[in-house]
């Protein structure tokens, strides 16, 4: 089975492109003083770290400035979709207060959607959710067009619900992929939700697991078994997952590998970078 992938949709679109965005992850969002943040910021003001350009003056040294937050965050695009195509190229720097309040307000939407489209993108390249596929193909046009509604009707939208609506074909996508993965070998693993903060798991088979919205903070997963395993939403912070084989995990982010440690004998996904700091720790 080669990753349980089928055809391969483009997300190139789903990756956060700063140079297109206005800075609004750092300054839309709030943040507060602590291990992943310097200092407290409320929303709509500005980082103290942002430039004129709308880039971060102190990008490649965030984590040594205490600003690991930053490094775990992704927009999946959703930024230079709310800069360029919903308010047409217009600077919040340079409009009016209002149109800046309303951008800052249509931000998380349009990453809330862009998320989900992520998501059911993936979900389209799994050949053993072919049977959902075509509903999955209308939530993907549904969630675009979303995406493209006028500031208001973004602000006033109801993601909560489509997310529910869209979430049911990602449970049953899982359902499929990780039968498929534990065929001939039991019953796939239900972790759903699980607290496994600083659990040893070392070298556990987890093999076509539903890990999803498992708390995983801490957890040792030192070559494990996680090949086709679902990883929606689950928190990898600090958890160890070097020599851990990820081939073939799905609804697995960035973000979540970001938070996570590892080494060069961690096998990823490949629509998946292994991060720099795992070299720098490993």
């Amino acid at each position: 089975m080669q990753d349980q992938k089928g055809t391969r949709h483009d997300r190139s679109g789903l990756r956060g492109d700063c140079a297109r965005c206005f800075g609004l992850c750092c300054v839309a969002l709030p943040f507060a003083a602590s291990a992943d943040f310097a200092l407290d910021k409320p929303a709509g003001k500005p980082c103290p770290n942002l430039r004129d350009d709308h880039r971060c003056g102190i990008h490649t040294r965030l984590r040594q400035q205490g600003f690991t937050g930053c490094t775990v965050y992704d927009c999946f695009g959703a930024g230079q979709k709310v800069s360029q195509v919903v308010f047409g190229g217009q600077d919040w720097r340079t409009g009016s207060g209002e149109d800046a309040r309303l951008m800052f307000e249509v931000f998380p939407v349009v990453r809330q959607l862009h998320e989900l489209l992520w998501y059911v993108t993936e979900a389209l390249d799994l050949s053993a959710a072919r049977p959902v596929h075509g509903e999955l193909r209308r939530a993907l046009e549904r969630t675009e067009q979303l995406t493209l509604l006028p500031p208001g009707e973004l602000v006033a939208l109801d993601v909560g619900a489509h997310r529910q609506e869209v979430n049911v074909l990602l449970l049953r996508t899982s359902e499929l992929v990780r039968a498929g993965a534990r065929r001939g070998r039991g019953k796939p693993k239900d972790r759903r939700g699980a607290d496994l903060v600083g659990a040893r798991l070392k070298g556990a088979d987890l093999r076509g697991a539903s890990l999803r919205g498992a708390c995983l903070i801490a957890a040792d997963l030192t070559g494990a078994d996680l090949r086709d395993a679902d990883l929606i939403g689950a928190d990898l912070r600090n958890t160890n997952l070097t020599g851990a084989d990820l081939t073939g995990a799905f609804f697995l982010t960035q973000p979540q590998l970001e938070a996570a440690r590892g080494s060069a004998a961690t096998r990823l996904p490949g629509s998946l970078s292994r991060p720099a700091h795992w070299t720098a720790e490993s």
